[in-house]
């Protein structure tokens, strides 16, 4: 199914909100949080790389890896090869962003995986991780027949979009998570903090909505859907 209005117009407004997403978290991260690092005295400032890092990876380059066979007019081995590159880099960020989250807490004697937040997060990224690999043998090398890449299309489309979505809703998740945690440590409800957390995860869901409607949008030029892989 296939809404008439071009792909472009959602793209422009994804890529706007995915940048002002990335600013935000970043903002928040080092003007508010105290900044990042990998080892520090501060073990909060290794928690500060989770956010940045999902939001960056699995949501923003994730949207588009997505979003590139809708609004790229490129051949069409050329547009999967970028989507398959932009997951990978997608895939690789969030399982360190999902590592920052399990050092922080080991660092600091915090159990691990006790919220709902980090169940989903754990089976997103092995949904997606299985997500690529089975995209990679299928549609890429050493690639499905014909009919197996035929057949397996619209389920690659409908699962990819399905972990996309449970992204970006675990991340606003995250986010109420986390904003619940330092209004509880005493944090100011209607501060300035408070407010930027709750807005980037705005952008985040706005973001992610737009990716999708991309998705159901008119195509820059006409798709081929016989994928084949790449030798």
């Amino acid at each position: 199914m296939a809404i008439g209005i071009k792909a472009v117009p959602f793209a422009v407004v994804a890529q706007v909100l995915g940048v002002a997403g990335i600013i935000m978290v970043l903002i928040w991260n080092i003007s508010f949080r105290g900044g990042l690092a990998w080892e520090s005295a501060n073990k909060s400032l290794i928690f500060n790389i989770h956010p940045v890092l999902m939001l960056l990876g699995l949501i923003v380059i994730g949207g588009e890896a997505i979003i590139t066979y809708k609004t790229l007019p490129l051949r069409k081995e050329l547009k999967k090869l970028i989507h398959l590159v932009l997951h990978a880099i997608a895939l690789i960020l969030g399982i360190i962003g999902i590592y920052t989250a399990f050092k922080f807490h080991n660092e600091s004697n915090i159990v691990n995986l006790y919220s709902l937040h980090s169940w989903l997060g754990i089976g997103i990224i092995v949904l997606y991780g299985i997500q690529w690999i089975y995209g990679f043998l299928v549609f890429f090398y050493p690639g499905g027949s014909s009919e197996i890449r035929q057949g397996s299309l619209p389920w690659h489309v409908v699962f990819g979009l399905f972990v996309y979505i449970l992204a970006v809703g675990n991340a606003s998740l995250g986010y109420l998570e986390k904003l619940t945690f330092l209004e509880n440590s005493g944090l100011e409800k209607y501060g300035a903090e408070a407010f930027l957390v709750n807005f980037t995860a705005l952008v985040t869901i706005l973001f992610g909505t737009f990716v999708v409607l991309t998705v159901f949008s008119k195509p820059v030029a006409e798709d081929e859907y016989s994928y084949s892989a790449i030798n």
